[in-house]
């Protein structure tokens, strides 16, 4: 037998292998299914499918990390949509980590054998400082478990290496313009449940039984203090109304970023980008979370003057960016008469909730209390508690403590305050505060350095949307509570976005050498 007929018998045989080997794992597939259909474990099954999902991006993740990224994005948006219906699975909590982990094995892979642009971040010293001494309150004798030292470091520091994937993600703005596109239709997609829900209550988008653990997060109204009328927090795709109110924020500053990107650069999506600044300021409106709509509005007027002063007044490109934002006020006024005219109890109730509890003419304002009087206090009582120089331990009073203690069984210690900065204190002590402002410091004047060099160019409205974003989360929203910055879309966020900010510059001088102009022109 020569060598082709050898050759041809094998691909016969590898063929009738795979064909065979398909056929019996569909049979016991389907074997399997039947019982779980029979015996009526539907959430079994549907779980079973989750993890099947799981199991192939994983392996799409590992053969393409830029694609996995994107993968990652989407798995943190939705996870919550699917961990509520299916019980608050655990198991579904702890898997987006496993993404993550997967994700940054194919990208430090892809290191070593892709020309990939690495990035040594201006702030990397003090950055380094908060991770090392983060790992050492670990083992704090005053720490109850280890195990809550290792969710502390998870909360703080575990999407940081998303600051390097972001820089390294684009090659060109085509690139770029590609992923903000992609995001823009998730946040458009987000937003438009959230006001579909805001409108019909919490039957939409959550399960008839709602898990008791997340059932407060899910079924929270508000109720106006003076006229008596009541307004529901929607969740969107997500477990708690905080987590849809904290993604408006970014889904917002990166929407006005994005749509001023677009008109600098004449490119096409601008009016993709405008709807979806429309229907993230109506999403913010009926959130019935006043501080996403506080901070909506001075996101709106501060993004408007930085874009005059950052416009290329030399192209006189700053008429159009005048008709850009008299444009988008507009289509918001237009989405508000939109909800009046066919919603107008909806409507009415969140404007009654935010004029009854934030004017301070209102007899009912909580304005100076909640935005001074309230985290202050809490903050000062943080040094109340004894070990305040030092601490209790990283993830002692954060976020996951609730999680430690019941799959665990571990008693958690008896301290905690509201403000985030306290919330510190308690956990890293007075250095770890003093640690945590100086990396934060160093972060938003790197992140400004940028934004000032950018000024001038298209990429000047994206890279300042993005500092400002860095901004609010290290210093206002992290002030108020720490579940800001520990919540894991706002955390991915945010290290993504920086990477993304640092590598606007060189995307910059690539697209200005490509059209054979000079970069300050």
């Amino acid at each position: 037998m020569n060598l082709e007929a050898l050759n041809s018998v094998r691909h016969r045989l590898r063929v009738h292998s795979l064909t065979y080997g398909f056929f019996v794992l569909g049979i016991l597939a389907a074997y399997l299914l039947s019982g779980y259909i029979v015996s009526e474990r539907i959430n079994e099954l549907e779980f079973v499918g989750v993890v099947a999902a799981a199991c192939i991006l994983l392996v799409i993740i590992l053969n393409n990390w830029r694609r996995g990224l994107k993968i990652l994005l989407v798995w943190l948006l939705f996870e919550d949509l699917v961990r509520k219906y299916l019980g608050n699975n655990m198991a579904l909590y702890f898997g987006k980590d496993v993404l993550a982990a997967v994700f940054y094995l194919s990208f430090f892979t892809a290191i070593r054998s892709e020309k990939i642009r690495l990035f040594k971040p201006p702030f990397g010293v003090p950055l380094l400082l908060m991770i090392w001494f983060g790992v050492m309150q670990v083992f704090n004798p005053a720490s109850p478990s280890i195990y809550f030292g290792l969710m502390g470091l998870k909360l703080f520091f575990f999407y940081t290496p998303l600051l390097l994937a972001g820089y390294s993600l684009f090659d060109s703005e085509e690139d770029l313009r590609r992923f903000f596109v992609i995001n823009g239709i998730l946040v458009l997609t987000i937003a438009s449940l959230g006001v579909a829900q805001s409108i019909l209550g919490h039957t939409f988008l959550n399960p008839e039984t709602i898990q008791e653990d997340i059932r407060g997060l899910s079924t929270l109204y508000r109720t106006s203090p003076i006229s008596g009328l009541s307004s529901y927090r929607p969740t969107s795709v997500f477990v708690s109304t905080g987590r849809f109110a904290n993604f408006l924020v970014v889904g917002w500053l990166l929407a006005l970023g994005f749509t001023g990107y677009l008109l600098l650069r004449r490119c096409k999506g601008r009016f993709l980008a405008f709807i979806v600044v429309v229907v993230t300021a109506s999403a913010l409106v009926l959130s019935a979370s006043r501080g996403a709509f506080m901070w909506g509005l001075v996101s709106a007027l501060v993004f408007s003057i930085a874009f005059l002063w950052g416009a290329p007044w030399r192209t006189r490109e700053v008429i159009r960016v005048l008709r850009t934002i008299q444009r988008t006020v507009l289509g918001m006024l237009a989405a508000c008469v939109f909800l009046f005219v066919l919603f107008p109890d909806q409507l009415k109730s969140r404007l009654s909730f935010y004029s009854e509890t934030m004017s301070p003419d209102s007899p009912q304002s909580e304005l100076f209390l909640r935005t001074w009087d309230y985290p202050v206090g809490n903050f000062l009582l943080a040094f109340k508690y004894e070990r305040w120089p030092y601490g209790y331990g990283i993830g002692t009073s954060g976020l996951g403590t609730q999680y430690v203690t019941r799959l665990l069984h571990v008693k958690p210690i008896e301290a905690g305050v509201e403000s985030g900065f306290g919330a510190i204190v308690i956990e890293q002590g007075i250095l770890g505060l003093l640690l945590w402002l100086v990396m934060s410091g160093a972060i938003v004047f790197s992140a400004w350095r940028v934004v000032c060099k950018l000024r001038g160019s298209p990429s000047f409205p994206l890279a300042f949307g993005i500092f400002w974003f860095a901004v609010l989360v290290f210093f206002p929203f992290t002030f108020g509570g720490i579940m800001a910055y520990e919540d894991f879309v706002l955390n991915a966020y945010l290290w993504l976005l920086l990477g993304i900010l640092f590598r606007l510059p060189g995307l910059a001088q690539s697209e200005k050498h490509a059209e054979g102009r000079p970069m300050n022109a």
